[in-house]
């Protein structure tokens, strides 16, 4: 069992993840982003692996990205820093990107070096769902990594169901069709969607993503499902402030949160 499959077990409600990118406000960030997370609480990160064509995600995720990369960060870089402080924090980490560089890495030598350097699993949103099963599920179990899966409002009940069955950690909900960084509070249609996936009595934890950005979106998301992923609000926080501490004391403001 890895280091998240052991916080889903002990904590299984109101989850608070974080998603940031690597090498972004600075390339030395992400020690610093990890520290701040663990001391405010959060439950577990999602590293982002900046990548030159996010074309999934929002402006603010996309403007992170092509910083992080100007700044000089790239997998070779995040797995040096991440291997620099294995064990030094308990907060379990997801790697978060896209399947293309994983596949010019060298997909088992990529699995292998996030395990040595303590990460949890990986999520890969355009790594689809039969190919996993089929091509590298075997490789997640012998390197101890979860894999999560996401689904929308527009995934059909028996796809739910088959990710479910293949899921080992939890399911990345997305709130909303639209791309990340949108601004607003969840509506009718978000309540009923969570509604109808509490109503199929997965076995897998539910924790939703895209919209979390204060503390009436996070309630609303603790209210109906296991979790909630804050990303964009976190990034915008870090281009204010330039200062992990000082960017996680804001969020933590914000989401009602505050110590």
């Amino acid at each position: 069992m890895n280091p998240l499959q052991e916080r889903l077990k002990t904590k299984p409600d109101n989850l608070l993840s974080l998603f940031f990118t690597a090498g972004y406000p600075n390339v030395d960030s992400t020690e610093a982003i990890i520290a701040s997370a663990e001391q405010a609480g959060v439950d577990f990160l999602e590293v982002g692996m900046p990548y030159s064509d996010p074309l999934a995600d929002g402006p603010v995720i996309q403007q992170s990205s092509s910083e992080a990369i100007a700044n000089g960060m790239n997998i070779k870089l995040l797995f040096r820093q991440l291997e620099q402080i294995k064990g030094k924090y308990k907060i379990p980490l997801l790697l978060m990107g896209y399947l293309n560089p994983v596949l010019q890495y060298g997909t088992e030598k990529f699995l292998q070096q996030a395990r040595d350097c303590g990460v949890s699993g990986l999520i890969l949103p355009d790594l689809p769902i039969e190919e996993y099963r089929d091509e590298y599920q075997s490789l997640f179990k012998k390197y101890d990594l979860s894999f999560v899966f996401l689904i929308t409002p527009h995934t059909r009940e028996d796809r739910i169901r088959l990710i479910d069955s293949l899921s080992n950690a939890f399911i990345y909900v997305v709130s909303t069709a639209a791309t990340t960084g949108k601004q607003q509070d969840f509506g009718q249609a978000q309540t009923e969607y969570f509604t109808k996936l509490t109503s199929m009595n997965l076995r897998s934890p539910l924790i939703t993503g895209f919209g979390i950005h204060n503390a009436q979106t996070l309630e609303q998301a603790w209210q109906y499902l296991n979790g909630a992923i804050c990303g964009s609000a976190f990034l915008k926080k870090l281009r204010e402030n330039n200062h992990p501490p000082a960017a996680m004391e804001a969020l933590m403001n914000d989401l009602g949160l505050k110590k």
